[in-house]
C-alpha cells in the first residue's frame, strides 16, 4: 500500500498460508454448518439412520469445499492510497482514495476493503467491492479528522475474500502504510509593524557585504560573474589589474519565535488548552512572518531550533518559503511538553544577538525566568510576549485572579524590561492580540518620543 506516484503492492492469495489457514477463516455460518453435519453423522450412526448420515455429509462437506475453493482459487491484487492533503490543519478534513487493481486473469469474487485508522481519526472505513472484472479497478474515498495535531498511520489496506455462500472468509493485509500529518491550527493576522523592521526588506533592513556579482563600494578583485558596469577604473589603473566596487546589500529582517513547552507551564489538555493555543499562535506567527520575507526560527525552552542546520539557522532566505513553513509546521504537530524548568538554555542561543524581532509565547512565570526573558529582550530590537496563565484557562472567570496578582507581576516586569507584554485570555483571538500589540508598542513610542503610529 504506498501513496500515488510509488510503486503498488501486491497480495497473492494462492501463494500464502495453508489449508489450515482457510479452515481458520470459517465464519460462524462455516462452523454451524460443519457442527450440525457431526451430529448428524453421529446420529445416523446411533439410530442405524443412513439418510440421516447422506444429509450429514453434505452439510459438514459444504463448507470445506468453500474454504478448499477459496484457498485453492488465485488472482493478484494491486493496491494504493493517496491522500489529499497529506497536511492538513487540526479540525479540517483530508480525503484518502484507495485504488484496487485486479491485475490477475481472473474475476474476483465478493471483496470487503478495511483500511486501519486510529481511533482519534474517526470510525474504521469499510467498503464492500462486488466482482472485479480482470484488468479491471475500482476506486473508494472516504474522509478522516482530527481536532488534535499529531502525526497518524494509516493503513496497512486489509482485503477480506469470501465465498458466495459466506461459509468462509480469509483476510488479507498490505504491508505498507501512509502518514496523514495534522499539523496546527494557523489564524491569519494583520500585517502591522513591531518592531524598527518594517517588511523583510524594509525601512529597518540590515546591511551585509555582497558576494561575487554582487553590487560593491569597496574594490576588490575582480570574479567571473562580476558586472563589468562594476568595474572602478581608478582603483584597476592603480592596482594593474581590473577591480570591482564591492557595496554593501540589504540583509532579510530577522524573526524568532520563542515557544514555551515547560510542562510545569501549563495546566489542562486538550485541543482548547493553554498549550495548543501557544502552539497554534507560535505556527500564525511563523507563517505570517515568512509571507512578509522574513528569515524566521522557531525556538523552544529547550534550546532546539527549527531548522537550525546550516548557516545561521534562519529559514527563508536560502530555502523556499513553503518548504521552511513545512519543516516547521511538521515539527509543531509532534512538538509536547518538556521536563525543562527554565527558560535558560533558549537564552544561551539567543545571546549571540542579531535575533530580529523576538515573538515568545509563555506559559506561568515565576521571578527568575521573567528575569531571563528581560536579559533576552536586550538582545533583540523588538520582543513581543503573549503569557497564557492558567488561572484563566482552568478556572471560571470569578475565580480569575485580578490583573495585578499573579501573573499580572511577572507581565509588569516584562514591560519594565522592554517587551510588549500581552496576557492572554481563554479563547483569545490572536489576531486581536497581535494588533493589540502593535497599539501597545505605537503608544510606548509615542510616550518615549520615538516612533508614532
Amino acid at each position: 500500500m504506498t501513496t500515488a506516484g510509488a510503486g503498488q503492492a501486491e497480495a497473492d492469495r494462492g501463494e500464502k498460508g495453508g489449508i489450515r489457514t482457510a479452515l481458520a477463516g470459517l465464519t460462524t455460518r462455516g462452523r454451524s454448518f460443519l457442527a450440525a453435519g457431526v451430529a448428524a453423522a453421529i446420529c445416523s450412526y446411533v439410530l442405524g439412520q443412513s439418510d440421516l448420515l447422506r444429509v450429514g455429509l453434505l452439510l459438514a462437506v459444504l463448507p470445506l469445499v468453500c474454504a478448499g475453493v477459496l484457498y485453492r482459487t488465485r488472482y493478484r491484487v494491486a493496491g494504493s492510497r493517496r491522500l489529499s492533503p497529506a497536511r492538513v490543519p487540526a479540525g479540517s478534513e483530508a480525503r484518502v482514495h484507495l485504488r484496487m487493481d485486479n491485475v490477475s486473469r481472473l474475476p474476483t469474487g465478493l471483496l470487503m476493503l478495511q483500511d486501519r485508522v486510529p481511533y482519534v481519526l474517526g470510525p474504521r472505513p469499510r467498503f464492500v467491492l462486488d466482482r472485479v472484472e480482470a484488468g479491471g479497478r475500482r476506486e473508494v474515498s472516504y474522509r478522516v479528522r482530527s481536532d488534535l495535531r499529531g502525526r497518524y498511520p494509516l493503513g496497512p489496506l486489509q482485503l477480506r475474500l469470501t465465498d458466495p455462500f459466506g461459509m468462509c472468509e480469509l483476510t488479507r493485509s498490505f504491508s505498507t502504510y501512509d502518514t496523514l500529518t495534522v499539523i496546527p491550527r494557523v489564524e491569519p493576522l494583520a500585517p502591522v509593524r513591531l518592531s524598527g523592521e518594517a517588511k523583510g526588506y524594509g525601512d529597518g533592513r540590515q546591511r551585509s557585504l555582497a558576494l561575487a556579482g554582487e553590487d560593491d563600494v569597496i574594490p576588490r578583485g575582480y570574479r567571473y560573474g562580476d558586472d563589468l558596469r562594476r568595474v572602478h577604473w581608478r582603483s584597476t589603473a592603480r592596482y594593474g589589474e581590473l577591480m570591482v566596487r564591492r557595496e554593501e546589500q540589504p540583509q532579510r529582517a530577522r524573526c524568532t519565535v520563542l515557544l514555551d513547552t515547560r510542562g510545569i507551564a501549563y495546566e489542562g489538555a486538550g485541543p482548547d488548552s493553554a498549550f495548543e493555543w501557544a502552539v497554534s499562535g507560535a505556527a500564525s506567527v511563523l507563517v505570517h512572518m515568512l509571507e512578509r520575507g522574513y528569515s524566521v526560527r522557531l525556538l523552544t525552552d529547550t534550546g532546539n531550533a527549527v531548522p537550525g542546520e546550516g548557516g545561521d539557522g534562519f529559514a527563508g532566505a536560502s530555502q523556499e518559503s513553503a518548504d521552511a513553513a513545512g519543516l516547521m509546521m511538521d515539527t509543531l504537530a509532534v512538538i509536547d511538553h518538556s521536563d525543562g524548568a527554565g527558560l535558560s538554555r533558549a537564552y544561551d542561543v539567543l545571546r549571540g544577538g542579531n535575533e530580529g524581532l523576538l515573538v515568545a509565547f509563555l506559559g506561568d512565570l515565576d521571578e527568575d525566568q521573567a528575569a531571563v526573558l528581560g536579559r533576552m529582550r536586550q538582545r533583540s530590537p523588538g520582543a513581543v510576549a503573549f503569557v497564557l496563565d492558567s488561572d484563566t484557562w482552568v478556572r471560571e472567570p470569578s475565580d480569575v485572579p485580578g490583573p495585578l496578582d499573579g501573573s499580572g507581576d511577572r507581565l509588569r516586569m516584562l514591560r519594565e524590561a522592554g517587551w510588549s507584554a500581552l496576557r492572554v485570555p481563554r479563547g483569545a483571538s490572536m489576531d486581536e492580540l497581535w494588533r493589540q500589540a502593535d497599539r501597545e508598542r505605537r503608544g510606548v513610542a509615542a510616550a518615549s518620543g520615538g516612533e508614532g503610529p
